[in-house]
């Protein structure tokens, strides 16, 4: 084939980009779509026909190259350029107008302040990065200034640009842009109906969904989740500046960025109010979930005057909605078991709606949440919906209920599996601790296979799943025991993958005490506790087992509560059948070689913060701990160094108000050399 032909089409390809890049943009920008979803599919269709033809001519910013091919390990931490701040909030209209007037004391005038108004969106904030037009990565807003990286997942979301238009708009050599990801209440509800038919749990609200998509590590998943976005905020912006932020809106716009069609320019706070009345009229009306307004000072100049508070800028506000309530009858309460034991009381209500949804259901939180409150079946109660989202029970109407009524208390035995159910002396939470409880066997196992547990690569959630569904796991000591015949029977499941998981799973006997201590998960037993415990008993993991409370509260870092709830839970001979049943089937805890010569670390105390960029903190920490010192996640006095990394933030202030020293990697590397 000559070049012609070639040249041909490749500008063939172009042409198609573009004309799927402008439907994309009357689609989600302009809302005003000129062609059929059947016709848009076809000119996809035909670009992944050319581009599966000639592979030389893919680039990262075509429409068809949204999806990832190789699900990620883990993401990994990013630093913003510049702080994703936090706003303040007012609760109501005196808030706003005490707002206004900090606004103009702050710019020394007495006039009219010239705000942008926009719905505040109850979603998950993002940072969108572009490189001369073209979208290079993005990241979730994490604390404000480390996020982590979901570029792969971010690229699935059919109303973000890959490449931004710039026939009549040049784009800035670097152009960061904040936005809000969101799924739509239609969407919410396709997504949760999809996964009731496929016996998956449901989710809670939309932000949550939104949430766990855009934290997939295989975009695959995030592809099929009915994701939207929308932009509203620069971060880093070169080559170019703006008078106002109406203006970089309006940018944001021309480049094919979706803006809420709903943001305003509003003249003064009381034009500012009546704007956050007219949303809270409308929120249940809208095709997405708002929690209230955002204000934000419109001339640039000014929000460099105002400046920032140490987490929010002082030029903006967020104006939250009143809960909305709805009184209702209180027809049932029940205990329920959550996946990691909790047991929380659910009252079921007479159906009523409020907030724009019908409500049946609402947590009671725990005994002394009903108590406190006074709440029995029977009784009228004012519900509301808190942050448009999760109903909760206000109070009791008294003046309604009826003699015969009776004070509700949870049961003492769990009432998935039977057995005992306690609680904490620091938590209000009573719990089920069964290691074979029905109710948490799915989330048991996904803790027991996990990295930082036993380590059993290829058993996913998925994978769980169908191993409890088909009873082949009934107890973790059961995937020891899963043969070649269990396993080839379940989806998706063909010789290699069996053989491979059979393998791993061989490969997990031989751990160490601290490891599999961690896999069986005892309440507050975390991995740097599991090490404590391995050091002292010395790999014993029998003496551990039968050890007493007052035996474990002279070990270091061992208080009383966990003490009482390690005995607790191997009070219970079914928690020991099913460890004893680990090592019967070839469970083999070996020692852990911890050089006696160097323990250069031994009684010292490390915290790690910011982002680290020769080690991660996990590893870092690692190497602390094998060098007899501690790994912390919070500075105190009893902190001798804090390694600080790009991004550090409010660990790093207080170590320096502590006088405690700070290093860098390379600092800390020479200390381990």
């Amino acid at each position: 084939m000559g070049s012609k032909p070639l040249m041909d089409i490749l500008n063939k390809i172009r042409a198609l980009r573009k004309q799927i890049r402008d439907h994309n943009y009357r689609y989600y920008v302009l809302d005003d779509p000129v062609i059929s979803d059947g016709e848009y599919d076809a000119l996809l269709r035909e670009l992944e026909s050319l581009e599966t033809q000639h592979p030389e001519f893919i680039s990262s910013d075509s429409p068809t190259q949204r999806v990832g091919s190789t699900p990620l390990s883990k993401f990994e931490s990013v630093p913003h350029r510049t702080p994703m701040l936090s706003l303040s909030n007012a609760m109501n209209t005196e808030e706003l107008l005490v707002f206004d007037e900090r606004v103009q004391k702050g710019l020394g005038v007495s006039k009219k302040i010239e705000y942008v108004a926009e719905p505040k969106l109850d979603g998950l904030g993002v940072e969108l990065i572009y490189e001369n037009g073209v979208f290079i990565s993005g990241s979730t807003r994490g604390d404000g200034f480390t996020g982590e990286d979901i570029t792969q997942n971010l690229r699935t979301i059919r109303s973000l640009p890959l490449r931004l238009r710039t026939e009549f708009l040049p784009a800035p050599s670097l152009l960061e842009v904040r936005g809000e990801v969101f799924i739509s209440k239609a969407g919410f509800q396709s997504l949760n109906k999809t996964r009731e038919l496929s016996g998956e749990p449901l989710f809670a609200n939309p932000r949550n969904a939104a949430a766990g998509s855009l934290r997939q590590l295989d975009s695959t998943i995030t592809a099929d989740r009915p994701l939207s976005v929308y932009c509203y905020q620069p971060g880093v912006v070169k080559g170019k500046s703006y008078a106002n932020h109406s203006s970089f809106l309006r940018d944001l716009k021309n480049w094919g960025f979706p803006v809420n069609p709903l943001i305003r320019t509003v003249n003064g706070i009381d034009a500012a109010v009546a704007y956050h009345r007219d949303m809270e009229a409308k929120r249940n009306d809208l095709p997405y979930e708002i929690d209230g307004t955002v204000f934000k000072v419109n001339s640039s100049s000014y929000q460099d005057e105002l400046g920032f508070r140490s987490r929010s800028p002082k030029w903006a506000i967020a104006g939250k909605f009143k809960a909305q309530q709805a009184t209702t009858t209180i027809l049932d309460i029940a205990a329920q078991v959550g996946r990691t034991g909790a047991v929380t009381p659910v009252a079921t209500f007479e159906p009523v709606f409020v907030g724009g949804v019908t409500v049946t259901h609402a947590t009671l939180h725990n005994q002394d949440e009903i108590d406190r409150k006074d709440i029995r079946v029977g009784d009228t109660v004012l519900i509301e919906r808190a942050g448009d989202v999760i109903p909760k029970v206000v109070k009791v109407i008294l003046e309604k209920r009826t003699g015969d009524s009776q004070p509700y208390m949870l049961p003492a035995q769990c009432p998935s599996c039977g057995h005992p159910i306690y609680r904490s002396e620091d938590e209000t939470v009573m719990r089920c601790q069964y290691l074979s409880c029905p109710a948490q066997i799915r989330g048991r196992i996904e803790h027991f296979v996990s990295k930082n547990a036993m380590d059993i690569d290829g058993i996913g959630n998925k994978l769980v799943d169908q191993f409890v569904e088909a009873e082949l796991v009934k107890t973790v000591n059961d995937l020891f025991t899963l043969s070649y015949e269990d396993l080839l029977p379940l989806e998706r499941m063909a010789d290699k993958s069996a053989r491979n998981i059979l393998n791993a799973i061989n490969a997990s006997k031989k751990t160490t005490f601290a490891k599999f201590l961690y896999a069986v998960g005892i309440r507050n037993v975390g991995e740097h506790l599991s090490k404590v415990l391995e050091k002292y008993f010395q790999g014993d993991f029998q003496r551990f087992m039968e050890t007493s409370a007052e035996e474990l509260e002279t070990i270091y870092e061992v208080g009383k509560i966990v003490a009482d709830g390690i005995v607790r839970f191997w009070s219970d001979s079914e928690n020991i059948r099913v460890v004893e049943s680990c090592f019967r089937s070839g469970v083999e805890l070996v020692d852990v070689q911890t050089s006696l010569e160097d323990q250069r670390f031994s009684g010292m105390t490390f915290v790690f913060t910011g982002s680290l960029e020769i080690f991660t903190r996990k590893d870092a920490g690692e190497m602390v701990e094998k060098r007899g010192g501690r790994s912390s996640g919070s500075v105190s006095k009893k902190t001798n160094y804090v390694v600080a990394g790009p991004g550090a933030g409010s660990k790093l202030k207080k170590a320096e108000s502590l006088d405690i020293p700070v290093l860098s990697e390379k600092e800390f590397l020479e200390l381990l050399i």
